[in-house]
């Protein structure tokens, strides 16, 4: 099975969504939290959606994505706005159909990479239509 999106989400922006961030820095494993070491909150809209009015989020299905990270059942942001570049992660529109890939450029040709060896690569050639978004 490749990586298809499951469900597109729109980010809901009336909210925000802060959280404690500790002074103390963590070298390794995790302190004890405590209300002396907050400095401040953070708002996770604010620090992981940079363009609002181009930001959806995805969620995924499948095993092509592997060696990426991306597992069955993640969440993806994704930001239309950004040029995708050579080697970037992106979802993709083929032929109508949502996925999520690697893409590899090259000499001209452009394809849509798995990151599981299982699949092979898709090249993007006459008759595919294709509509990527940075991820």
């Amino acid at each position: 099975m490749s990586n298809a999106v499951l469900t597109i989400i729109k980010p809901d922006f009336s909210a925000t969504l802060a959280r404690p961030l500790f002074l103390s820095k963590v070298p390794a494993g995790f302190p004890s939290p405590a209300d002396d070491y907050i400095e401040e909150t953070l708002d996770l809209n604010q620090h992981l959606i940079k363009h609002k009015a181009a930001t959806f989020f995805v969620r995924v299905t499948g095993d092509s994505m592997l060696g990426a990270g991306i597992h069955d059942g993640d969440l993806l942001i994704v930001d239309r706005s950004l040029e995708p570049n050579d080697k970037s992660v992106v979802v993709a529109v083929v032929n109508g159909e949502f996925t999520v890939k690697r893409i590899k450029k090259e000499k001209g040709k452009s394809w849509l990479m798995s990151e599981n060896e299982k699949y092979q690569p898709t090249e993007m050639k006459d008759g595919r239509r294709v509509r990527d978004w940075a991820w």
